[in-house]
């Protein structure tokens, strides 16, 4: 496998006191450049006649190249290493979201209308005519995002405290790029039953619901009941945020290379949550030949004891994940790292498309594989593609939220896909470039047009 890129989830600030001689920082920058660190920012703290106190900024690829990097610095340069800060935990300190007032409380009459006795009447009104509660609360821009830990971002079952980090992520996402308030629900508990009965009775509060980082198959089950059972959008992000980003960027790519949904033959290796979300979209989009591959190879008719998503999805074919493979147009990843190799990806059609979007480790590192594929994309932010459910998730709950839709549909997927896909002109598309930026400002406002649209003609608009 190639050596991993350095990137920012593992930066480090070094605080370092440089002799005050000509060469000093250099001779510290060449060291970090062999090191193979990426330096970012340099910053003077202080200055004396004999020192220099500078903070450089360095990006590692893992803990352990961090490690090796200011043990290097140590050991092979003149400067003094006064502290090390990892970015990443410094940002996270405190938490990254808080809940502040909307309104100034400058006096006795703005108490009495914001609280107690004023408040008494708006509760009286939403009594009477409970669809006000929607006008008058912070219900109509808020979204629950519901885990129980069972399967966060690659990293597994760990937990409702552990995966409260990354609701609060979803959180600041939801804030910035559709302007919804979002709370993190992380559940003590991964009994099916006990969580819809959980998010049902926190529903009121919520205009929303975006379930995350539950395993499959419950997470299937969990969104069906909640679904059926509740006037709100349910919304499983790691299924249908992953599937309309892919497919949105399949759809260009399969213009780069010429080539039609129907005619290409797809393999998706990950038959989880987000393998048989996509598998389904794509379906639905009008592919027809795809292959579904999980850790024992193809998902086929003879395999015994497969769950009811798989079925939906198995075929004749039997062999390995190589085996599928052999002259693919199209390779979508979404299970583990480095599962493909070099060979496996040869054997495909010529003009492949090869999405490898396990995080943060890929199944095949891109640098291998240039080369051979006419398109390729990741999960990550430092290759050109990346395939992130943020160009998703926060214009879809913003157009159902607009309109109140009462839930949200596969139609509505399909749309939001083709309006993301859209954004890239013709004249811009190129190999490199198939999909918008996640800091596109368009993209949250096109999608959530496109499923308040999509919502109205289908008559699941309430206002």
């Amino acid at each position: 496998m190639a050596d991993l890129t350095p990137n920012p989830s593992f930066s480090l600030t070094l605080r370092l006191e440089i002799p005050q001689q000509p060469g000093m920082l250099a001779s510290v920058l060449q060291v970090i450049g062999q090191e193979k660190g990426h330096v970012g920012q340099i910053s003077l703290i202080q200055h004396t006649r004999s020192a220099l106190v500078r903070d450089i900024t360095v990006a590692a690829a893992s803990t352990e190249h961090a490690a090796a990097i200011v043990n290097a610095v140590k050991q092979e340069t003149a400067a003094k290493v006064l502290d090390v800060f990892d970015r990443t935990f410094r940002l996270h300190e405190g938490g990254k979201i808080t809940v502040t007032s909307k309104l100034p409380l400058h006096d006795q009459d703005d108490l009495a209308m914001a609280y107690t006795p004023g408040v008494g009447r708006i509760s009286r009104a939403i009594a009477e005519e409970p669809a006000l509660v929607h006008r008058l609360t912070i219900k109509n821009h808020t979204v629950a995002i519901v885990t129980d830990g069972s399967a966060v971002l690659g990293l597994g079952n760990i937990g409702p405290e552990a995966a409260l980090p990354v609701m609060e992520g979803k959180a600041m996402l939801f804030q910035e790029f559709a302007n919804l308030d979002a709370f993190p629900i992380c559940l003590a508990t991964q009994d099916v039953d006990e969580i819809v009965a959980t998010v049902k009775r926190i529903a009121p509060v919520f205009g929303g619901v975006n379930l995350e980082d539950i395993s499959a198959p419950r997470c299937f089950e969990i969104e069906q009941r909640l679904q059926a059972e509740l006037d709100i959008p349910v919304f499983h992000d790691d299924q249908h945020g992953t599937a309309i980003v892919t497919l949105a960027a399949l759809n260009n790519a399969l213009k780069v290379v010429k080539k039609s949904l129907a005619d290409v033959r797809i393999v998706i290796n990950g038959a989880g949550a987000a393998g048989i979300a996509i598998a389904r979209l794509l379906k639905k989009a009008g592919a027809t030949t795809i292959l579904l591959c999980d850790s024992q190879g193809i998902v086929s008719h003879d395999r015994p004891h497969l769950s009811g998503a798989k079925q939906e999805f198995a075929v004749a074919t039997t062999g390995t994940l190589a085996d599928a493979l052999q002259g693919a147009d199209v390779f979508l990843g979404v299970s583990v790292p480095g599962v493909v190799t070099l060979d496996m990806i040869q054997s495909m059609a010529e003009d492949a498309i090869v999405f490898a979007m396990a995080n943060p480790i890929p199944e095949i590192q891109p640098e291998l594989i240039y080369n051979h594929v006419a398109v390729v994309a990741t999960g990550r932010s430092d290759y050109p593609n990346q395939i992130n459910n943020v160009l998703a998730f926060p214009g879809v709950f913003k157009g159902a939220l607009a309109c109140r839709a009462a839930a949200m549909t596969t139609t509505m997927y399909l749309e939001a896909a083709q309006a993301i896909a859209a954004l890239i002109s013709p004249n811009d598309l190129q190999p490199d470039y198939i999909i918008p930026s996640v800091f596109d400002r368009r993209v949250a406002n096109v999608v959530a047009t496109a499923v308040e649209q999509c919502a109205r003609s289908q008559g699941l608009a309430r206002c």
